[in-house]
């Protein structure tokens, strides 16, 4: 197969795991900054170009795409949707996934067990809003932040009005989550590909912190996860539209939780942390959907 790779940094371990693991399978790689793609549209002859030559024959593209670079890098992955190169995660599937409220409300919508999330506009209807999710602690998110930034907890109720007002001020859109007080500053990261988990790891907050992300100073080990567990990872996948997903779960009094679920998760942590090799499950999966 010819495979592209839509990523703004060739040097990223997840970049070059994928590079790695295709070449080791005999497949032609080629890493794609899907800022410098650009696209000519015209009813029966549309065109990509990349650095002054035209892109053709890829079987297959992965897309890395970052949160700053969504807007441009899906329409770059749609175009190449359009022109027959097959994905495993389509340009809508990411925005679905990369917009938390969207994802939510998909997620909720399929019957999955999340943490109760509220979300409001008017100043005004704060104290109402508040009273829907009820008592603090409150969770505070950005609704398209990432790696755990533009989280914030609130533990007690004039702090959440005093976030939300500073997240208005800055015209910023947010949710606010019931906080899982038992999940002890754990999350897990099961990282779906095709339809089976494979690979799991449990992240652990640094001490004082609640967000349990590696990129917050979190630490990461193998996990084992019950069947429920990963039944609700496929599904939550799926409900996406996305072939490649890491999904985050919450253990709680009341079963696992659906916490969010990432489009472009990184390869590092979790193949550290679990043993597996995940970047050659990826191409696993584009030769099973492609053949070759």
């Amino acid at each position: 197969m010819k495979i592209a790779i839509l990523s703004r940094n060739t040097r990223l371990y997840s970049t070059q795991r994928l590079v790695e693991a295709a070449r080791e399978r005999n497949h032609v790689v080629r890493v794609l900054d899907p800022l410098r793609c650009y696209v000519r549209i015209a009813p029966g002859s549309m065109e990509i170009r990349y650095k002054g030559k035209a892109l053709r024959d890829f079987d297959a593209v992965i897309p890395r795409i970052g949160t700053q670079s969504t807007f441009y890098g899906t329409a770059v992955l749609r175009q190449l949707e359009m022109m027959g190169v097959y994905t495993p995660n389509p340009s809508d599937a990411v925005l679905r996934a990369r917009d938390k409220l969207r994802c939510l409300q998909i997620l909720a919508s399929h019957g999955l067990q999340m943490p109760v999330t509220v979300f409001g506009d008017n100043p005004d209807d704060t104290t109402d809003v508040l009273a829907m999710l009820g008592e603090p602690p409150h969770v505070i998110k950005l609704n398209e932040g990432s790696q755990g930034t533009g989280v914030v907890l609130a533990e007690k109720r004039s702090a959440s009005q005093s976030v939300i007002e500073a997240f208005r001020g800055l015209y910023a859109n947010f949710l606010v989550q019931e906080f899982i007080a038992e999940a002890k500053g754990s999350d897990l990261r099961c990282f779906v590909v095709g339809n089976k988990v494979v690979a799991a790891m449990q992240r652990d907050a640094s001490p004082g912190e609640f967000r349990a992300n590696l990129h917050r100073g979190g630490t990461a080990v193998k996990a084992t996860l019950s069947p429920q567990e990963k039944k609700i990872a496929v599904r939550a996948a799926q409900a996406l539209g996305l072939g490649i997903a890491g999904v985050d779960l919450l253990r709680s009094d009341r079963g696992p939780l659906l916490l969010e679920v990432n489009a472009s998760p990184g390869l590092e942590g979790i193949e550290a942390a679990s043993g597996v090799d995940v970047s050659g499950h990826i191409i696993k999966h584009l030769e099973q959907s492609v053949g070759g």
